[in-house]
């Protein structure tokens, strides 16, 4: 299907106000999107949903686009801010890991096996979307029979049913002298025997291109969670020097984290945040940029920098290498990437990742690994 002609059915249908977070799967609208006057990038899919009930409560309809593994963090607005006081939002989620999970990358089996049954176990009605114009047609017509029953509704839609066009330059602006693979490039250098963890999509990517140990905890899935594992690591593990690297879409998903890194005040921990102001792993659609530095200085880090050099960026993370954190290294880069790095799972599967960090992280305790089958 079109990406105007589904774009087009919503607003005919008088559709006026739009959030999400951006997936692959609907490149294409969010594309259009880009360009709509009312339409709020979201952090997270939670925050997506109440922006678009509060449109609704001053009287415009509203959609929200999302990813639906993204589904987690939308069920508490759903179930107890929709359904609670009976406000009608459309959904539109993609269809990750569905029909057949090993046709998509491991951390979407599970939500791509339970997105129908989890709709259904909470009472919100859904439709797959075909790709066929009078199919999206009848979906909008259930929409608004839901509607009138004051329910959401929830559109899903698998792999290559809706159709991709290129994403808006956004206007003018000086880009930064580093792009993503030349900033990983200079923290993995620097990388000895710290626990490394790297956020969703193309930094873990990078960091697996550009230098794969033991030590490295690539984790694809989980948008946001990042911080929280390392800091977990770092409370736990305090003899042990632990890395976050993580990405701007990533860290303002679940912001509290960093946070709770300030409140805690882990000695041994360093977040960095690459910051190219959009979500470059989905499609480069925009999101919101921050002074990191300042911000992590307020919420209680030891240090804070932005570099925006690689030179910079080098001759900093060496001066904190012996000091007390946690630190917070903002780092801007430029959009997109002269390449594209391999994924992870070309050499390891998720289980092995996970093996072989606990093992470099904990080289005297035993691995909790499935037991070897009885001869």
């Amino acid at each position: 299907m079109d990406a105007q002609a589904f774009c087009g059915a919503l607003e005919h249908r008088g559709y006026g106000f739009f959030s999400g977070v951006p997936c692959s799967y609907l490149k294409g609208p969010f594309a259009l999107l880009e360009q709509h006057p009312t339409y709020l990038p979201a952090p997270n899919e939670g925050i997506a949903l109440s922006l678009a009930a509060g449109a609704e409560l001053g009287g415009t309809r509203a959609a929200v686009l999302i990813q639906n593994s993204g589904l987690g963090n939308l069920l508490d607005p759903l179930t107890s801010l929709l359904l609670a006081y009976d406000v009608p939002v459309l959904i539109v989620a993609s269809l990750r890991g569905w029909p057949r999970p090993e046709d998509d990358e491991p951390h979407h089996a599970a939500m791509g096996a339970g997105t129908l049954g989890t709709l259904e176990a909470i009472g919100v009605a859904h439709g797959v979307l075909d790709g066929d114009p009078a199919g999206l047609e009848a979906l909008l017509d259930r929409a608004e029979r839901e509607r009138e029953r004051r329910r959401p509704f929830v559109i899903l839609v698998p792999k290559g049913t809706i159709g991709t066009c290129a994403v808006p330059a956004g206007g003018e602006r000086e880009e930064p002298e580093l792009d993503r693979q030349e900033a990983v490039g200079v923290i993995a250098a620097r990388l000895t025997d710290e626990l490394t963890f790297s956020t969703t999509g193309m930094i873990s990517r990078e960091l697996f291109a550009a230098a794969d140990r033991p030590e490295n905890f690539y984790m694809q899935g989980s948008m946001g969670h990042a911080i929280g594992l390392g800091l977990g690591a770092a409370v736990t593990l305090p003899h042990r020097k632990v890395v976050v690297i993580d990405g701007d879409g990533a860290a303002l998903m679940h912001l509290g984290g960093s946070a709770l890194v300030g409140e805690r005040g882990p000695a041994n921990l360093t977040h960095i945040v690459l910051d190219n102001g959009s979500y470059d792993s989905t499609g480069g659609q925009r999101a919101a940029r921050l002074a990191w530095a300042e911000l992590a200085l307020a919420l209680g880090y030891r240090t804070a920098r932005t570099c925006a050099t690689a030179a910079e960026l080098a001759a900093h993370l060496d001066k904190i290498a012996a000091l007390p954190g946690p630190h917070m290294v903002g780092v801007p880069i430029r959009r997109g990437s002269s390449w594209t790095p391999p994924r992870i799972t070309s050499a390891h599967t998720n289980s092995e990742v996970r093996a072989r960090f606990q093992q470099a992280a904990t080289p005297t305790s035993p691995l909790d690994g499935p037991e070897e089958p009885a001869q």
